[in-house]
């Protein structure tokens, strides 16, 4: 691989870790999909910072079972979906007026519940 390729794929793995922390909080970015398309730019990339993702003591559990796996311990499940839920109604009752816009952040909050509840239970806390 070229030294300019590698240095893009980082790049766009630590742009994507940066903005799926954030999405944690905020509702409308899609945490999940940016940390997996950061552990698939980094595996290519360095197997440093690939080893580094997976190996964080916050997220890389939960990124080993659903990048490996496709899967989700039940604490994990409940976790982030009381984590969704009470960002998007905080967000839906405190920042949002219009009720359109509430709409889609419950549409957001169901898609994400449903395929969050479907995703096999387990993982390394065998919990789920």
């Amino acid at each position: 691989m070229t030294r300019p390729k590698q240095l893009l794929l980082i790049a766009g793995g630590t742009a994507s870790v940066g903005v799926g922390i954030v999405g944690v909080f905020l509702p409308i970015l899609p945490t999940t999909p940016l940390l997996l398309l950061a552990a698939y730019l980094f595996a290519r990339s360095s197997e440093r910072l690939y080893g580094w993702l997976l190996g964080n003591r916050l997220i890389g559990e939960y990124l080993r079972d659903y990048y490996e796996a496709r899967c989700m311990s039940g604490r994990h499940k409940i976790a982030t979906l009381l984590l969704l839920w009470s960002v998007l109604l905080t967000t839906a009752v405190l920042a949002v007026d219009s009720w359109l816009l509430r709409g889609v952040l419950g549409a957001v909050g169901a898609a994400v519940t449903i395929h969050i509840v479907m995703l096999r239970g387990g993982g390394s806390q065998r919990s789920g």
